[in-house]
């Protein structure tokens, strides 16, 4: 194996692992704001995998539509509510024994079928798709679930007012 196959390989493996440990961060931080920002790290870290994957297209959009729109709204909504740091609210629960338990079961029946499932590859599927074909889907066919997510994200924000005014 040539050093720059080394390098490059050994880089995505550290774009995985920082992606993993961010999103670790996301579900174990005990401040919500420190948890979505590791949220916008570990998308950028998806997109950097995206990238690395020669899928530049999707990377633009997951730069574009999740670090960009979702995690700035998640970020305003945590600015815009002031309930959120009452002490009187717990952090925590009591349910991390049994959801650690059931986190192992999942990875282990998902590891069992990753193993024993025969992955074919076609030669339909090893055939790039444009940008080109990507925009007439997403313009034609797809455009109305864009639009509702966008929907979607608005009443959320207009949520995170009306629960930030002061009575």
């Amino acid at each position: 194996m040539s050093p720059l196959v080394l390098l490059v390989k050994t880089g995505i493996y550290l774009l995985m692992a920082l992606s993993l440990l961010a999103a670790v961060g996301v579900v174990t931080f005990r401040n919500i704001f420190h948890s979505a920002l590791a949220l916008a790290g570990t998308l950028l870290g998806v997109a950097g995998i995206y990238l690395a994957l020669r899928a530049d297209f999707l990377a633009g959009v997951q730069i574009l539509l999740y670090v960009g729109a979702v995690v700035t709204l998640i970020l305003f909504a945590i600015m815009l509510t002031h309930r959120l740091g009452d002490p009187t609210i717990p952090q925590a629960n009591k349910q991390s024994g049994p959801a650690l338990a059931g986190l192992l079961i999942l990875a282990a029946l998902l590891g069992s079928l990753f193993l024993k499932t025969n992955w074919p590859v076609s030669e339909a599927a090893l055939t790039p798709v444009t940008v080109r074909v990507l925009a007439k889907a997403l313009l034609g066919e797809f455009v109305f679930p864009f639009e509702v997510v966008s929907i979607v994200l608005l009443a959320a924000l207009i949520g995170a007012i009306v629960i930030a005014r002061k009575d």
